[in-house]
């Protein structure tokens, strides 16, 4: 065998690894993904916008589904560092606007504290209450309501 050959075939061997082990720059696996699916950074800000995070009626705290849900999100922003999220606060219509608004920054910065504590750095990171102003769904019972007791993210790069 002569030296074009024997490169020839080792740059092919070389390729056909890369290949089969689906070798990626810039990429994170899907949240949820087995195998070699990744996001790039486009698809990252689209699924950071995803999922908002849901309150019971007067309260702030996160439960298990929105931590889980936010240790996903923590894990892109960690792998993207140009990517930054502002987490937006919501409430229901009930209260009025300056209590709306003190509770739409209290979910906003439990969502924000959470994050900082998962590592995802300050600079990433904003929140911004609009309290009652943006509702997601119109109605004036329970379930519209708890549609409405949110954080939403706006992600972008």
């Amino acid at each position: 065998m002569n030296r074009f050959t024997r490169l020839t075939l080792l740059l092919a061997l070389v390729t056909a690894l890369f290949v089969m082990n689906g070798c990626t720059v810039g990429q994170v696996a899907k949240p949820g993904a087995t195998g070699s699916q990744t996001l790039t950074e486009t698809q990252a800000v689209e699924v950071l916008r995803t999922n908002p995070v849901y309150f019971a009626y007067d309260r702030y705290d996160l439960d298990t589904a929105a931590r889980n849900d936010l240790r996903q999100k923590s894990d892109i922003l960690k792998q993207f560092p140009r990517i930054s999220m502002q987490i937006e606060g919501h409430c229901d219509e009930r209260g009025t606007e300056e209590y709306n608004l003190a509770l739409g920054e209290r979910r906003a910065r439990a969502v924000y504290d959470y994050l900082l504590m998962l590592g995802v750095p300050a600079s990433q990171l904003s929140t911004h209450s609009y309290g009652k102003m943006y509702p997601a769904v119109q109605g004036n019972s329970e379930a519209a309501w708890s549609k409405n007791r949110r954080a939403e993210f706006n992600a972008s790069r």
